[in-house]
């Protein structure tokens, strides 16, 4: 792609965000949102494989449809209460239709899957915006308008992702696909606490593209998409792998890593405000998905392939790696000690 013409989309999804977090006026917050959407696609299509330009027509039309719905809801709770402020939506209507269209952008179970597919149609750096910049304007939304949302709704959206994201991602053998999966699974744990307490859910969504983007970012350096190449692909920078094998196990939540921070800081939340029963079964779901974070941890340092058959091994690479990714895994692995201060700060 044009590298003008690049510039211009990232540009627009920044812009895209800015303006649907800092908006008070539910069509200001709209117009955010379809910028959003705008900027992502060309993004999404720009290999113009046949599979890419599925990915992108997916996500339009699920996006499409979640922002009509964002707008029905705002004028529904308008009609009724004559208030277009994001956080004066008080008509019950109104707070269920926004937080499904809401589950739809974000790819909440049951409006999941779509993500999965247009993960696996896009190329790595745009699945990395997909699964972290694109999520943060209708959580910003759903921080706005927590205190009116309903408490039975989004901790039954969260426990059905939590349990499918886990479940369906156990077969998967492409990478980005486990990721996908591995969001879904993440946003039930964001879900389940934003009404009683939002700040959590920011604090876990900041940590969890932190780590998701170290991911990224290492699978895009080592040429990575599928499990079989991710076997032999520990020649090429064996140190970048062994930091993988962290940011994979701090993904899945194991302590003494950064992310068993915001999963310890909910269950404590959710144990406080009587939902001992419900923070017991989104624990014992996330092991579902602790399977596969481990299995692609076995498989990106301690297996050699099984098979006979002699594997190409890959060249040792000389180039160093990317500072950013060197900040970004430090982060995701060593933040767990410092945390009285995060939440000091949270």
């Amino acid at each position: 792609m044009n590298p003008q013409a690049n510039l211009i989309f990232i540009i627009s999804l920044l812009l895209g965000t800015t303006i649907t977090i800092s908006s008070n006026h539910w069509i200001m917050a709209w117009t955010g949102l379809e910028i959003n959407t705008l900027a992502i696609l060309p993004l999404i299509s720009k290999s113009h494989h046949p599979r890419a330009i599925e990915a992108a027509t997916k996500y339009f039309l699920t996006q499409s449809a979640a922002s009509a719905l964002v707008l029905f809801s705002s004028m529904t709770n308008a009609w009724y209460t004559g208030q277009w402020d994001i956080t004066q939506l008080t008509h019950p209507t109104s707070s269920l239709i926004l937080t499904s269209a809401i589950a739809m952008k974000l790819g909440l179970v049951p409006f999941h899957f779509w993500f999965p597919e247009v993960l696996q149609g896009s190329p790595l750096t745009t699945g990395l915006l997909l699964s972290t910049i694109m999520k943060l304007p209708p959580i910003a939304l759903l921080y706005m308008t927590s205190p009116s949302l309903n408490p039975a709704l989004l901790t039954t959206l969260a426990i059905l992702s939590t349990a499918l994201g886990g479940w369906m991602g156990l077969n998967q053998t492409q990478i980005r696909k486990v990721l996908a999966f591995s969001s879904i699974s993440h946003l039930g744990w964001m879900a389940i606490i934003i009404v009683y307490n939002p700040k959590l859910t920011l604090l876990n969504f900041y940590l969890y593209a932190m780590m998701t983007a170290t991911i990224f970012l290492t699978l895009n350096t080592i040429k990575v998409l599928k499990l079989s190449t991710l076997m032999t692909a520990w020649t090429k920078i064996p140190s970048l792998n062994a930091m993988l094998l962290l940011t994979l196990l701090s993904l899945a939540g194991l302590p003494p890593l950064t992310g068993f921070l915001p999963k310890w800081l909910i269950i404590q939340e959710l144990t406080k405000q009587d939902m001992a029963p419900a923070a017991t079964l989104i624990s014992l779901l996330s092991l579902l998905s602790l399977f596969f974070y481990l299995r692609l941890a076995y498989c990106t340092t301690i297996t050699l392939p099984p098979h006979t058959t002699n594997h190409m091994k890959q060249w040792r690479t000389n180039k160093s790696t990317n500072i950013m990714i060197a900040v970004l895994t430090t982060m995701s692995v060593m933040l767990l000690p410092i945390s009285p201060m995060i939440l000091t700060i949270v």
